[in-house]
């Protein structure tokens, strides 16, 4: 039998997330029946959404949500060989007995030379998160202007190069001189760090003194209320996150934007990736292709260690990453 670590969710979050809301234990396994197989954590996911999410989605004592790449080493269904690797949402776990329809295959033709873990960012669940807010929540086109938030991260700045490469201006907003940096080495028309600026409002005016036709939305609270007013006339706001909320004990309040929203007519729509979960092969093929032509580049920060689950997905949330947050094992 097999033994696997796992972090649990010891208690819910009450603020920002500390050491003593997580515990570590230790799982025996059975042996995978007809069907199932065996699975050993290579890369782990820590990604904002699970703080949220873990208030709504879990209960005290369970396994921290999240997603792996796993190799498969043990095996008892034909469609997935000892030795191949996967894609699964079996949270915050060294090894897990799965079922087929708990894990995905990475893509066949993945390159030797394109690291794994990145299908837990640009070639995975944060990558179509950017493309689907783009394409079918804003319906960006050619020659607009895109505004992005947090956009040194995961799916900011993936959302930000693919702006670009349909031919859009981009301007990007992120909490430090270094994530700016790194925002103009990806294409970039405008960066700029929001802590350090006089004015957010100012900042983003001097950005695109026009406005903006697209606004792909990570960050909520004061920030959004102000980009809502520097938005064009049938603006489009693609609401994916919300982190400057997640770990409010008391709700922030005001002020409301549905004044400017009707006088501009803006549409704003939030949305959850697995709503074109039907697109996702040809959709993770595409950004496969830009990364191997150069045209989609993604930092990782990685964090060595399962049991640093919790300083990575911690630091996650403070912001210490630039590009994907990586645990690996």
């Amino acid at each position: 039998m097999v033994q696997a670590k796992t972090w649990i969710l010891k208690q819910h979050f009450e603020g920002f997330p500390k050491d003593t809301d997580f515990e570590l234990k230790l799982e025996q396994l059975s042996e995978p029946r007809d069907g199932e197989v065996l699975l050993e954590a290579v890369f782990l996911s820590v990604d904002p959404y699970m703080r949220p999410f873990s208030r709504v989605r879990m209960q005290a004592g369970d396994v921290m949500i999240g997603t792996q790449v796993a190799k498969v080493i043990q095996s008892n269904n034909p469609s997935f060989p000892v030795g191949c690797h996967v894609v699964s949402r079996c949270g915050w776990r060294t090894h897990t007995v799965s079922a087929e329809s708990d894990i995905t295959n990475i893509l066949d033709d993945w390159p030797q030379d394109v690291s794994l873990s990145h299908a837990l960012g640009a070639i995975g669940m944060p990558g179509l998160t950017a493309l689907y807010g783009l394409e079918e929540v804003c319906a960006i086109k050619p020659g607009e202007t895109l505004l992005v938030n947090a956009a040194a991260g995961a799916v900011g700045s993936v959302a930000g190069q693919i702006a670009k490469l349909k031919g859009c201006k981009v301007v990007g907003s992120a909490g430090s001189d270094d994530k700016v940096a790194y925002l103009k080495e990806l294409g970039f028309d405008q960066a700029f760090n929001y802590k350090t600026v006089p004015s957010l409002e100012e900042a983003l005016k001097n950005a695109s003194p026009e406005g903006y036709d697209c606004y792909f939305e990570n960050v909520g609270g004061p920030f959004s209320s102000v980009a809502i007013l520097q938005m064009k006339v049938f603006g489009r706001i693609a609401v994916c996150g919300g982190i400057s909320l997640y770990n409010d004990t008391t709700p922030q309040t005001g002020p409301y934007p549905h004044l400017q929203m009707i006088f501009k007519q803006l549409k704003m729509e939030g949305f959850l990736v697995g709503r074109w979960e039907h697109k996702n092969d040809e959709s993770l093929k595409r950004m496969l292709t830009w990364m191997q032509e150069g045209n989609l580049k993604c930092k990782e920060h990685v964090t060595v260690g399962f049991e640093n689950m919790p300083a990575a997905f911690m630091g996650m949330l403070r912001g210490e990453n630039i590009g994907k947050a990586i645990v690996k094992v």
